[in-house]
């Protein structure tokens, strides 16, 4: 008998509700204290900053610390596995990505670094474009950059960058996020990518913020290079990434000076010509890099279907509790409709950031953070700052709340209690 649409739709509301079983993270069961002595659950909505470690990594550094060996160099059997460990997590973070068959990936400590490996790999004369809605970590490594004011819209970031690069005469690399750490708001990474080749320019995306919270496909949006980090990726061991084309890296000078990255040295010395060993001298950093690859298989293994299903409840709840709070208002850049990923920034009327995340965590046991977000000039043009915009003394700032897997509706329910007494006190 066919169902009637009534049920039809009440059985898809079911299994949209449905738990969804994620991997857990470490710490899952911490307890802080707050005011009065007492202890309570820890709220963890901090994870845009350094998300908790997935149970599945720990488990997988954990396996690998018997065997643990310097790699590339060893004959012992330790070495040899250790060497085969590391290797193997190159190609499965490659994979991740969806890198092309011949991109580099080079390990490095987080996405700053990866950006300022690739700012040291730059051909003579390249003028880099950036926008000003950029972290740090993609602002500031540029030798030669063409800042662009905040877009008013996705079309505008568009044009923007198509009139910025059509000026440039000699290379050019346009430099983007596909989710911003402030707003969380999506990019629009292929239209940009376009955008940069058909005036011959590269593209470089900062997916620090993007990769724990949405697939993403490096060949399919043609993207020439990305970086992200693993501690914001469940994988707290200090490794990140910079995966991309190989010519640019291979005929840069080395990124560090050191025993691994030569081929010989006598009178002159012979660096490697393969760009993933010319850039990784010295030990590489073994247990972040299987660190992260455990991350990588962790979060494919579940799915993005049911991890995106699940962050999306949760962030509709968290943002519609805000916006019934009278004098707490949530940052955005493009309007509230615009697809994001897990992060909300907010301020609260009469209160300083500070202040709010101060009695967050004193009262509720609640983890948010607030400042600026190593994002200053995006935060000011939010906020409405001047040219210092609050830096020295810690005015035009904002509170944000991230969350991620092992956050719970009862971690999103505190928090919005927790504003709605101090936005009324």
């Amino acid at each position: 008998m066919a169902l009637s649409a009534l049920t039809f739709v009440q059985q898809a509301v079911n299994r949209i509700s449905e738990p969804v079983r994620l991997p857990a993270v470490v710490g899952a069961d911490l307890e802080v204290p707050v005011r009065g002595g007492r202890l309570v659950a820890y709220a963890n909505l901090d994870y845009a900053a350094s998300a908790p470690c997935l149970e599945p990594v720990n488990a997988a550094v954990a396996a690998a610390l018997p065997a643990y060996s310097s790699v590339h160099r060893g004959a012992g059997y330790a070495s040899q596995l250790t060497t085969a460990r590391y290797e193997q997590a190159r190609h499965t973070v490659r994979a991740f990505v969806g890198a092309r068959p011949g991109d580099a990936l080079v390990f490095v400590r987080n996405t700053t670094d990866a950006m300022n490996l690739l700012a040291r790999s730059l051909p003579e004369g390249t003028t880099v474009v950036v926008f000003e809605t950029e972290h740090h970590a993609s602002l500031l490594p540029w030798p030669n950059a063409v800042r662009l004011a905040p877009p008013a819209f996705p079309g505008e970031a568009i044009r923007a960058a198509d009139e910025a690069l059509a000026a440039i005469d000699g290379p050019a690399l346009l430099v983007v996020t596909a989710a911003s750490n402030v707003t969380g708001e999506l990019w629009p990474i292929a239209g940009l990518a376009h955008i940069a080749h058909r005036h011959g320019a590269r593209i470089a995306v900062d997916a620090a913020q993007l990769v724990p919270h949405r697939e993403l496909n490096l060949a399919a949006l043609d993207l020439d290079y990305v970086a992200f980090s693993g501690h914001k990726l469940y994988a707290p061991f200090g490794a990140g990434v910079l995966v991309g084309r190989p010519d640019w890296l291979a005929d840069a000078d080395p990124y560090l000076r050191g025993g691994g990255a030569v081929r010989a040295v006598g009178e002159t010395t012979e660096w490697s010509d393969d760009p993933e060993t010319r850039h990784e001298a010295g030990t590489p950093n073994v247990l972040g890099a299987i660190a992260l690859a455990a991350a990588c298989d962790a979060l494919t293994a579940t799915g993005w279907t049911a991890l995106v299903r699940e962050e999306e409840r949760l962030l509709a709840r968290l943002r519609a509790g805000l916006a019934a709070i009278p004098g707490v208002r949530e940052l955005s850049l493009w309007g509230q409709d615009h697809p994001r990923v897990g992060i909300v920034s907010f301020t609260v009327e009469g209160r300083t950031a500070r202040e709010v995340a101060e009695a967050l965590s004193a009262e509720w046991g609640i983890g948010v953070r607030d400042g600026k977000f190593c994002a200053h000039p995006f935060v000011r043009h939010l906020l409405g700052g001047g040219e210092d915009g609050g830096c020295a003394d810690g005015t035009f700032s904002a509170v944000r709340a991230s969350i991620g897997i092992g956050t719970t509706t009862e971690h999103v329910d505190r928090l919005v209690e927790a504003l709605r007494e101090i936005a009324t006190a």
